[in-house]
């Protein structure tokens, strides 16, 4: 069994019941346990920044399956909620984004899966939720707490539990 981070988000439909949906579909309990969920936050878009607003969240999961199975995993739970990213925009509007942040300490450099995510350590979005749940996980030379204690987190705002 090896330890994986992941990030979700989104910023089209109902994004959190989405988001609710996906986290259930990907983490079965048996080649996927959830550890650990974060609070959603939201967070201004990235990259391309004429959009609304995104939902994300990051979860920390025991996996039996090799980097390459999670990835296929991901890909296929984003494609039954609707994500096509055949048609979509990079960095644009979708219901789902399910991407693998960190496989244990595994370096891996391939043409659709680099691990640890490669910008990572820039984005707010994904350093804040990983805070809450994997505060002293190595990426490279820095920890999440320190990696997350250098980015401006401007706009990333922790939403209220669910029904409240």
């Amino acid at each position: 069994m090896a330890l994986a981070l992941l990030g979700l988000g989104g910023n089209v439909g109902d994004v959190r019941a989405t988001l609710d949906r996906a986290v259930a579909d990907f983490c079965d309990g048996a080649a996927v346990k959830m550890l650990a969920r974060s609070s959603d936050y939201e967070t201004p878009p990235w990259g391309v920044t004429d959009q609304p607003a995104f939902v994300n969240l990051c979860l920390k999961v025991e996996t039996a399956l090799a980097p390459r199975d999670l990835l296929a995993r991901a890909l296929a739970v984003e494609a039954a909620l609707g994500r096509d990213r055949a048609t979509g925009r990079r960095w644009g509007p979708r219901p789902v984004d399910i991407d693998i942040l960190a496989y244990g300490d595994l370096v891996l450099r391939e043409d659709d899966l680099t691990l640890p995510h490669p910008r990572m350590a820039e984005r707010a979005f994904v350093l804040v939720p990983l805070l809450e749940i994997a505060p002293d996980w190595r990426i490279g030379e820095a920890t999440v707490r320190e990696l997350a204690a250098r980015i401006d987190a401007t706009g990333v705002t922790r939403l209220p539990p669910r029904g409240l």
